[in-house]
């Protein structure tokens, strides 16, 4: 489990500083999370990534399923031990990867858009309709069917399988299961989508087992009902803290904006994670709105 404890407010803007306290140690909020996607950061040992005075890493259930397996991991004692890294970790749940491995490779888009702007002049438009399906993955509503990019077999990944997953890999926090959409979805799509993530949130409740913090993660898309709805509702659930997930726009003051909607309705006394935002120019910015308590 976790602590969290806001220490300090500023006066002049909605940033705030925080302890966050774990089993491996404790975290100075705000915080960089840099990615160790399969339990390494590329070019970096963990003496080196230590040398960075990071404090927390996050790593991925998906690709740490696919190779080495989270069976050979928790037989070497988990992350913390396979790694050699003795400070706090996180998992991300692999919802990432139902977009980067679907849709975004699809049409080569990330989660901030940098084209395909004309055709989402409208409020509702988008190239991805509800119904439709990625080239390489089927979405259900238990689910997700993968193609392993390393032997071609097909897997399967939903709420509980994610977080049994992370249970074997054992970091500090793991997150649920969600789809992350994609930022050229239209609003039915989109709404959709997030009743499969809620769907999911409280199925990963149920089925986590372990004293590992979990963290809900809010979707929405470019949508702000959409993403009120999804704040309110992970908000209301026993979370130990939330993750803001999915597109941020077309720009970064549009994600912004789109992380204001979300934040005004999330708890203010527990933690918060940016997911999959972490260029050095978007930090402070998104430190001073008060936005989160952990950045990525």
């Amino acid at each position: 489990m976790i602590e969290f404890k806001v220490l300090k407010k500023a006066k002049n803007s909605q940033a705030r500083l925080g302890i966050l306290k774990t089993e491996h140690g404790l975290v100075e909020t705000p915080a960089l999370v840099p990615v160790a996607t399969q339990a390494v950061i590329k070019t970096l040992d963990s003496q080196e990534v230590k040398e960075t005075k990071s404090q927390i890493l996050i790593c991925n259930t998906y690709h740490l399923h696919l190779r080495p397996g989270e069976d050979i991991i928790a037989k070497a004692g988990g992350l913390h031990q396979f790694m050699n890294w003795s400070r706090p970790l996180m998992t991300d749940s692999g919802g990432f990867q139902v977009f980067s491995l679907g849709f975004g490779r699809d049409y080569g888009t990330g989660k901030i858009l940098k084209k395909f702007t004309l055709h989402l002049s409208k409020k509702d438009t988008g190239l991805i309709g509800y119904g439709q399906q990625p080239k390489l993955l089927k979405i259900t509503d238990r689910g997700v069917f993968f193609r392993s990019s390393l032997d071609g077999k097909k897997l399967f990944l939903g709420p509980r399988e994610s977080i049994k997953i992370q249970e074997k890999l054992g970091a500090d926090i793991i997150f649920a299961f969600d789809e992350c959409t994609s930022p050229i979805a239209d609003y039915k799509y989109t709404k959709k989508s997030l009743e499969k993530t809620h769907k999911w949130a409280k199925i990963c409740l149920d089925a986590k087992k372990t004293k590992q913090a979990l963290f809900g993660i809010v979707q929405g898309g470019r949508y702000k009902d959409l993403r009120i709805e999804s704040a309110k509702f992970i908000g209301s659930l026993a979370f130990d803290g939330f993750g803001i997930g999915g597109e941020f726009g077309s720009n970064k003051r549009k994600m912004l904006q789109m992380l204001g909607w979300a934040i005004k309705e999330l708890p203010k006394d527990k933690p918060r994670h940016l997911l999959g935002i972490g260029y050095l120019e978007d930090i402070p910015q998104i430190i001073k709105a008060g936005k989160m308590s952990l950045a990525i």
